[in-house]
């Protein structure tokens, strides 16, 4: 419930710091702007469709499958998962800064071009793109894979919709709690800390349809300390990766999924670092 939680509050605030950059232009701007705000809630409906749809698309799929076949699909989804969180991540790393600019100038274009539905397709993309990793990155953590969803899990993505706003209304204060470069930061790492955990579910999975070799068995085991398959463990394991006794093979694919990692943050931060400066 917690890894849900997260996710859908994590993805909606950033749906809705895109929503919330269309709005205040088009309502601030002159008449042929506000013009296009009818089109803004079409798109965002449009949006919030298409993302259904996938997982209607996900969820009906998964009952047509069965034995290996649905776990070689799932697995396959907790790993694109885990890519889509990574990328996602860089995305933002790499456009954050100037994401408010880039939008404001696509819907200038499409308003002074008296292009309503250029503006409802170009929130619906935005929409979508979020609600679409949304629903692959719940699906990843297990929503839905039984062909049925839990009624803790509709509570977790209710709740986490909420804390969502309430977290956007904060950050509408102007920065005197935390400011968006703050929670974009913390969130980023968390985030990452999320795909590891995938990855090793995934890892975990393709050891057990013996895939990938295990390696030695037991590296070491703190289950003393915190044992992964209590409550708080399973969590701590879900969201960061942990395991109390892993095995060798998935010590290496963490290790390689962080170095890997590490190299492409650090590649993508130089990237509007770099941008700036040339600007100047």
């Amino acid at each position: 419930m917690g890894q849900v939680l997260f996710v859908v509050w994590r993805e909606s605030v950033e749906a809705l710091l895109v929503v919330g950059i269309l709005y205040a232009w088009l309502s601030h701007g002159d008449d042929s702007a506000r013009r296009g705000l009818p089109y803004l809630w079409v798109g965002v409906g449009a949006g919030l469709l298409a993302a259904v749809a996938l997982g209607a698309a996900l969820v009906g799929f998964s009952e047509f499958l069965s034995g290996d076949a649905a776990d070689y699909f799932q697995t396959g989804m907790v790993l694109i998962a885990c890519v889509l969180i990574v990328q996602m991540v860089l995305w933002m790393k790499r456009h954050g800064r100037t994401l408010k600019r880039d939008m404001e100038r696509s819907l200038q274009a499409h308003t002074r071009d008296g292009n309503g539905w250029g503006i409802a397709v170009l929130v619906a993309l935005a929409i979508a793109r979020e609600g679409s990793e949304t629903v692959i990155f719940l699906y990843g953590l297990g929503f839905g894979q039984s062909g049925a969803v839990k009624g803790t899990d509709v509570i977790a993505i209710v709740l986490g919709f909420g804390l969502a706003l309430f977290t956007f209304y904060l950050l509408q204060l102007g920065g005197r709690i935390f400011s968006w470069r703050q929670f974009f930061r913390v969130t980023e790492i968390m985030l990452l800390l999320l795909a590891a955990g995938l990855l090793q579910t995934g890892v975990d999975k393709l050891i057990d349809k013996e895939i990938l070799p295990l390696g030695i068995t037991q590296v070491w085991n703190t289950s003393a300390l915190l044992d992964d398959s209590s409550t708080v463990g399973s969590l701590v394991a879900a969201l960061t990766g942990y395991r109390a006794h892993p095995s060798l093979t998935n010590l290496v694919a963490y290790l390689l999924y962080w170095l890997f990692v590490g190299w492409l943050v650090r590649r993508a931060s130089r990237v509007p670092a770099a941008a700036a400066s040339r600007a100047v």
